[in-house]
């Protein structure tokens, strides 16, 4: 019976989660009308976990076997980010392959993910003979997925394609969130006592969201409310440019948050304390802190503290005061094996195998883009910094990028693969050529070097 209950909420959370993915990715972005695959085989299975395979073999297979890792909030295997991409690459004359990765305890599936596809791409091999090169793609969660296959070189993969990757890891994702979320509820609800960390269920992750949400809901009818969700906002990381809406000006102070603020009221925070519940429940204990941060000194580092010092003077309200305040009262310690678990299982960047390109929107709420600027300097520590390309898609929303700049930066992977360098198949200006070139539903590649990742030090 328990059993049942644990897979019957892990489904609601997978359905809700997937309901919020598509609230906030609502970026208006054209697909490709999809074309008439070739004849294709479709090959299933299940692995010894009880995580699910797919695998699509087009009768024209060029050899080149692709594994796709799939995102958050997804229990089932997939083996393209969509339909379009699946049956554009397959008229290529790709072989398409993905697994579920295990779900039943946690959709924070990191734990069993590599694995997973590993064991994928043996049972496709033993089905239809060893591919002459083998590519592994990954989105969101998956780009976290994605990049640890590139730093392990595992499975015989030559070289793998990120997009819109959680390459900063579950240890940053999950401190930089709780830097916002304390900030709501220490400055916009000083009297109430909210459960920031260590979720016993579901339902009090979203009783959390709910009272956040309602906090700023409130505040936004207020200059000094407007001026304390512009400093969450900031410690989130969160874009400054909302879907259907044009991109504010660099001094347009109100718009910009207003935009902001319409990321909150799409229900991010719903799937933030969702995600923080099964990431928790993946390490074993809460994996965040805020001991010992400076709330002045992080703000520092953020592209957006001249909007903040900017709205507080508006309103007429300290904010030295105010980080004051959360600097003094920042008291949430870690579990330190959960942290141990989480830089085990869900982090990247300490070296790559083979060649990665990451792909990212340059205003993307859910997996900020700053991100790839955390991610680059670990790879560039760890001396494999020549592997690395990164490339950005002008667009707002997770994930929302067309057929065409997905297919041309396979294309630049293995322009890569066959040439032995990058050369300029990586550029802006080359990818926007290629993605244009194929005659499908547009792209947006431009040059974009995005700002660091504001995220506190934790001692």
């Amino acid at each position: 019976m328990a059993a049942r209950t644990r897979r019957s909420s892990t489904r609601t959370l997978a359905a809700l989660a997937a309901a919020v993915v598509l609230s906030l990715t609502s970026a208006s972005v054209s697909t490709a009308t999809p074309q008439t695959a070739a004849t294709t085989e479709r090959l299933s299975g299940t692995l010894p976990d009880g995580a699910t395979w797919i695998a699509d073999v087009p009768e024209n297979w060029n050899g080149t076997l692709v594994v796709y890792s799939h995102g958050f909030g997804i229990t089932v295997a997939q083996n393209a980010p969509s339909e379009a991409v699946r049956l554009r690459l397959l008229e290529e004359g790709y072989a398409l392959a993905g697994s579920s990765y295990d779900t039943s305890k946690t959709l924070w599936a990191l734990e069993s993910a590599e694995r997973d596809q590993l064991a994928t791409l043996e049972e496709v091999a033993a089905r239809i003979g060893e591919p002459t090169r083998t590519l592994s793609i990954g989105t969101s969660m998956g780009g976290l997925v994605n990049a640890r296959l590139a730093r392990s070189g595992a499975g015989g993969i030559d070289g793998a394609l990120g997009f819109c990757g959680l390459v900063a890891g579950a240890n940053d994702l999950n401190n930089y969130q709780l830097d916002a979320e304390y900030t709501i509820a220490r400055l916009l609800l000083p009297d109430t006592d909210v459960k920031l960390v260590g979720f016993a269920s579901q339902a009090e992750a979203t009783a959390t969201a709910q009272r956040l949400t309602a906090a700023v809901t409130t505040a936004q009818e207020t200059p000094e409310g407007r001026a304390r969700i512009a400093l969450a906002a900031a410690f989130l990381n969160l874009p400054a440019w909302a879907p259907g809406q044009d991109r504010p000006a660099a001094d347009d102070w109100a718009d910009q948050q207003a935009q902001q603020y319409d990321w909150f009221a799409r229900g991010i925070l719903t799937f933030v304390e969702g995600g923080r519940y099964n990431i928790e429940m993946a390490m074993g204990g809460n994996n965040s802190w805020n001991k010992g941060v400076d709330y002045a000194r992080v703000l520092s580092t953020s592209q957006h503290a001249p909007l903040v010092k900017a709205l507080y003077r508006e309103a007429g309200i300290s904010l030295r005061t105010d980080l004051g305040n959360l600097t003094a009262n920042a008291k949430i310690t870690a579990d330190p094996s959960a942290v141990a678990t989480a830089e085990r299982t869900s982090s990247v960047g300490q070296g790559l195998a083979v060649p990665l390109l990451d792909i990212h929107t340059t205003a993307d709420n859910l997996v900020p883009v700053e991100q790839e600027n955390r991610f680059a300097d670990r790879v560039r520590a760890s001396g494999d910094a020549a592997l690395l390309r990164q490339a950005y898609v002008e667009r707002q929303g997770h994930c929302t990028f067309t057929v065409a700049e997905t297919v041309s930066a396979l294309h630049a992977l293995e322009s890569r693969l066959d040439s032995g360098r990058w050369g300029a198949s990586a550029t802006p200006g080359a990818l926007q050529t290629a993605a244009l070139a194929l005659g499908l539903d547009g792209a947006a590649y431009v040059p974009y070097c995005p700002a660091e990742l504001t995220i506190g030090r934790r001692p």
